[in-house]
Parts: C-alpha cells; structure tokens; sequence
C-alpha cells in the first residue's frame, strides 16, 4: 500500500480553531459542563485528553458524571461490534434523558463515526444526537460546537477525504499525572482482512521525532514518570517519512531522555527487528514487556487474515526476544471463530498458546465489519461453536497466567505507586515493569513514587506484596 506523506495542521487551522474557542466562551447560552465516555484502545483514551483539552480551552469543565454535564460526548470504537453496540445503547439511553433535561448536548465522535454511512445513520436513527464528526476532524470541534450552539441545529460532519494532517500543537488534559501516552503515529497500512481500522484511521504518518522527543522532555519536566508510545503498528514508525528515525533509533532516544519508565504498543510481528530487540535489551528504562499480538495459530488462517507471518515466524521472534530479554513478559491478542476455522486450525492456536506460554491475553470472538474483505468471505463459523471454542482458549490460558505469576513470588520488584486499590483503601495499587498490578499496604503519600515489593501472593491476575523500603 502507498504511504501518504505526514503533513501537520496548517497555523491558519490552528488559529481559527482557537479562535472558534474563545468565541465560544462568550457565549451566554452555551454548555458548562462536559463529560466523555471512551470506548476501545489506547488511541482512543489519547484522543480523548485532546477532547478534554479543547472544552477546557473552551470554557468547559469537567462535570462528575453524565447526569450532571451540559454536553456529553462519546468517542466511540468500532474494531469490534459489540464496542460498537454498547457506545449505540449508551447514546440511545441518553434520549431518556434528554427528555427531563432539554438543554442536554449529545455528541458522538470517534472510530465508528469515519465508517462510511455512519453520518447518514445517525441523522436517521438518532435525531437527539446534537454533534456527530470522526477522527480526521478531531481538532474542528470548537467550530463544530460553536455552530451547533449558534444555529440551534444538529451539525454532522464526517470527513472521507484526508486523513493525512498530523494534530500538533493541540491542548491536551491529560488524565494522569504520573503516566502519559505519547502518539508517534496515526493509521495502518496493514490492512488485515478482519480490521476496520485501516478504513477508519487512514494510512500511516508518523510524527516528527524532534516533536516526539521535545514532548517527551516536556512530560518528564511536569514529574511524569511513565510514557506509554503509541501507534496501531509502532514498528513502522518513520518509513513515510525520508530521513525519519526508525522505531528502534527513536525508543533508544526516547531511553535517553531519563524518563523514569518507558512503555510501547502496538507491535505487528511482521516488522519486529533484531535492531528492536537489541534496544530493548539494552535499554536502561524501556520495560521488560512487549504486546506481540498473534491472532491465530494457523498458517491457513493467518494467511487468510493477511498477517503476512507463520506461527514458525513468530515462535521464532519469541525465541529471539527471549534470548536477548529473558525476563520479557509477552501478551497477546488472539482471535477465534475466524471465517473458515476449523476444529484443527483452532488447536493451532491452542498450541501456539502452550508453546509460547504467554503471560496474559486478549481473546476475542471474530467480529465481521462491514467493508472488510474477511466479512463477506465463505464458511462463517457459527456463533455457538465460536463461543465454546473461546471458552477453551481462556480457560488455557488463564491457567497459564496464573502459573506465570506465581513463579514470581519471592521477587522483589520497583512498582510504580498509581493510588489506592479498587478493593481495598487500606492498600496502594501499581503496575511493575511486567504491566502486571501489585496491591500492598501503603497510603496516598506513595503515589507516584517507585516502590521496592517483595511479592508475597498471586491472584488470577494480579499480585500483592509487602514493601522492602521507602519509595524514591
């Protein structure tokens, strides 16, 4: 597939748009208050803080739930369809709502709205939506609200024809003050034959890697001590742009940096490099953890799924990260029910399960979507054998899980201190280089700091541990 040349927003879109925003705090007759509700992958959760960083620079606040807020806006997921269906329930309960407070705002935005005929559909089937736009037009949105407030008319826009403009320079809330996520590009070029996302997010454009940098140093400065690097295929990084850094050459520059900690996702196993490895392997603060998704353990089907690997490709990636980082942690993602898999196929990826032992994954029933090539593809697998076949594969795997865990009890390992734990306020709750999370006692004044544990017990998917001395 060509590759579109990465391009920023122009200065003059970014003026307008800023000047959209201070007209809109003008406003008498304007919302207060907002809300969002994020669906589906890390991509989203980041576009989401440029959401909350436009409504602050539009006079908004943040209100403390949906019943609460002036305007509540969506940015939805539509990888999957049952993310798709619950974002639609959740809009359509709104409607209720709505009802007992007129001046309400329902906006949608996100993955599910650059779907072809998706703009069209809304207006039909949801005439209480005020705002719907996508991901191309993301930075429009003080423009967008501002019509929609001004001319007391529902405003759609959904833009098909360039998806190529790079959104620098755009306010950003983030949601945490002790981990960022940091884009260092948008799209796919992959085009597996089960994945919207292609469709939906455009082509590959990576982000300058003086800008990825800068922003890098920036976070540090402001006390963030882990950065999560993001892209649909961050291996790819650089190749659209002549000159550019490649994906190794920028996580070794992003090490140097000093951040504190240093994460990544997503990698396709196709683009893997040793020189990745290698820096990952000597790297002072990149994580020993890698998302490697898989998708399926058959040659057959992975060739149908336009993976462009075999299971022996990746068994021996596997081996090669092992020999270089042989504490690496590995998840994956796996799919099952995929058009045409038969009984033996399926044991191909259980297979690939045992062999790899992965420490976590993430299984799914395949989901067709609409435009797709593997959607309209012969020998669809019944819903009911999809169903036991998952059954099968996440019953082996949470074994596996369980397993890999307890073979860390007796470490002692530097966790990062998020806050209190979900089950227990008398416990902190953290994440230790392996992504796995740790509870042990603790109180607030630990947040943020890097703590020494000794695990002393494995849940089914967390560990707990005991502090070895005060956080630095």
């Amino acid at each position: 597939m060509d590759r579109m040349p990465a391009k920023e927003l122009s200065p003059q879109e970014l003026g307008e748009q800023k000047a959209y925003a201070e007209a809109f705090r003008k406003l008498e007759d304007r919302p207060k208050t907002y809300c969002i509700v994020t669906y589906g992958c890390q991509m989203n959760e980041r576009d989401s803080e440029t959401l909350a960083g436009l409504f602050v620079s539009m006079g908004l606040t943040e209100a403390a739930g949906r019943e609460e807020a002036d305007l509540v806006i969506f940015n939805t997921c539509c990888v999957r369809d049952n993310a798709q269906r619950r974002a639609l329930g959740n809009v359509t309960w709104l409607k209720e709502l709505k009802k007992t407070r007129p001046h309400l705002l329902v906006a949608v935005c996100g993955c599910m709205m650059q779907q072809p005929g998706m703009g069209e559909e809304i207006l039909r089937q949801y005439p209480f939506v005020d705002l719907a736009f996508g991901t191309v037009n993301l930075h429009r949105l003080p423009e967008l609200l501002y019509r929609r407030v001004c001319e007391r008319r529902r405003v759609i826009e959904i833009l098909q024809d360039d998806r190529s403009a790079i959104p620098e320079e755009l306010p950003v809330l983030r949601s945490s003050a002790i981990s960022a996520y940091v884009t260092i590009m948008y799209g796919c070029n992959n085009f597996c034959s089960y994945c919207i996302v292609p469709y939906v997010r455009g082509r590959e454009r990576s982000r300058d890697s003086a800008r990825v940098l800068e922003e890098i140093r920036g976070l540090q400065k402001e006390g963030i001590r882990e950065v999560m690097l993001l892209g649909q295929n961050v291996n790819s990084y650089g190749l659209d742009r002549q000159g550019e850094l490649s994906f190794a050459q920028l996580l070794k520059a992003a090490d140097e940096t000093g951040i504190p900690r240093l994460r990544f996702m997503t990698s396709h196993p196709k683009d893997i490099s040793e020189e990745l490895i290698g820096v990952m392997a000597g790297a002072k603060n990149v994580c020993h953890s890698l998302h490697l998704p898989a998708q399926h353990g058959s040659d057959r089907i992975l060739k149908a799924m336009n993976r462009r690997y075999t299971k022996q490709r990746y068994l021996e990636i596997v081996s090669h990260l092992r020999a270089a980082v042989p504490d690496i942690a590995l998840s994956t993602d796996l799919i099952v029910g995929f058009p045409g898999e038969t009984e033996a196929d399926f044991e191909e990826t259980c297979d690939l399960v045992r062999t790899v032992e992965f420490d976590s994954a993430f299984t799914f029933i395949y989901s067709p979507r609409i435009g797709t090539p593997a959607a309209s593809m012969k020998d669809q697998v019944p819903a009911e054998v999809s169903s036991e076949r998952i059954q099968k594969l996440i019953a082996l795997q949470k074994d596996i899980t369980k397993r890999r865990l307890k073979s860390q009890i007796g470490q002692i390992q530097r966790v990062l201190a998020e806050g209190p734990s979900r089950r227990d306020p008398l416990q902190v709750s953290g994440k230790n280089e392996y992504n796995v999370t740790v509870n042990f006692p603790g109180d607030a004044s630990l947040v943020g700091q890097f703590v020494e544990i000794k695990i002393t017990d494995a849940k089914e998917s967390t560990l707990t541990g005991v502090r070895m001395e005060k956080g630095v």
